[in-house]
């Protein structure tokens, strides 16, 4: 496939992953009404793993293999562990923090993993890049509104710097490892075999600290998470396939499409919304995705004009 179509196609995963991780952090909210967070994880990452064993067991089943005979099986574990810590973290700030306001502050993960990327993986990260990332975070910065906004976090308790804030900017640190591990993974194994690893190690990871606070769901509650898992597996599996089309430098900018998704569902689902100022931070956010689009498919034109017409 063309490099243009690879971006495009990558694009579009990313988009549409954006939108499935709205919806399924709305089922996390609703959840977490009943069930602690992290026992949440564990459900979250059981039923992926039964949606996603059949395709394992069959027509992966080579590919799935592969990985275990190939020596491939450390970076897993490892990816395993820093998607479990930035899962239940992500979970314990949904439970605790407006959806909206807690998708703006986790856009700060992009800019560690521009700068993993860098250091890491070897990326050439471009200027525009670097620029998008951050007039996202400024963007953030005025959804937030620090000494305004800030106040809005967790419950009350300790003011706007809280135990709720912390363990999100935890989440962000932890979700860019995940990010970068993934990028790595997806273009050598394939999407369906990253994620089916990662739940089958994840869920027995989870459960451990799930039985500290365990309590038997109810049978409405069981659909919910079953629900949940289906939701937030589909996500996973389509920004995986995206990271394996295109440099995750050039992906993390249009994760942000969550922000206005994510604004949606708080506003459906639980009543929630942000003021015009959360709006304007908002829309700097879309707008920076959506300039480093522009200039990605500019750029691509511009390098494969010479070419055509030689």
């Amino acid at each position: 496939m063309p490099a243009r179509h690879r971006t495009v196609e990558a694009v579009f995963w990313m988009l549409a992953s954006a939108l499935v991780f709205a919806v399924g952090n709305g089922a996390v909210r609703h959840v977490t009404t009943e069930m602690h967070p992290f026992q949440v994880v564990f459900f979250r990452n059981l039923f992926s793993l039964l949606l996603m064993l059949p395709w394992a067991l069959t027509a992966g089943s080579a590919s799935f293999r592969a990985v275990a005979t190939g020596g491939r099986l450390g970076l897993y574990v490892s990816r395993s562990l820093t998607s479990l810590a930035a899962m239940m973290a992500w979970f314990y700030s949904l439970a605790h923090i407006p959806l909206a306001t807690a998708t703006a502050v986790s856009f700060t993960t992009p800019l560690f993993a521009t700068l993993g990327a860098a250091l890491f993986l070897g990326e050439s990260v471009q200027a525009r890049r670097w620029g998008a990332v951050c007039v996202g975070l400024a963007g953030v910065m005025i959804v937030l509104r620090p000494g305004v906004g800030l106040s809005a976090l967790g419950d009350g308790a300790g003011g706007g710097m809280d135990f709720g804030f912390l363990v999100l900017l935890f989440h962000c640190m932890a979700a860019a490892a995940t990010v970068l591990q993934m990028r790595t993974q997806a273009k050598r194994d394939g999407t369906a075999v990253v994620v089916t690893y990662l739940s089958l190690f994840v869920t027995p990871m989870a459960l451990i600290p799930s039985l500290f606070v365990w309590v038997w769901p109810s049978w409405p509650m069981l659909g919910w998470l079953l629900l949940l898992g289906g939701l937030l597996t589909l996500g996973q599996l389509a920004m995986t396939r995206a990271m394996a089309l295109a440099e995750a430098s050039a992906m993390m900018p249009y994760d942000y499409a969550r922000l206005p998704f994510t604004a949606l569902v708080g506003w459906l689902a639980f009543g929630e919304t942000m003021d015009g100022w959360g709006w304007v931070g908002a829309s700097v956010i879309v707008g920076s995705a959506l300039y480093s689009m522009h200039r990605d498919a500019t750029e691509r034109l511009r390098q494969s004009g010479p070419r055509k017409a030689g």
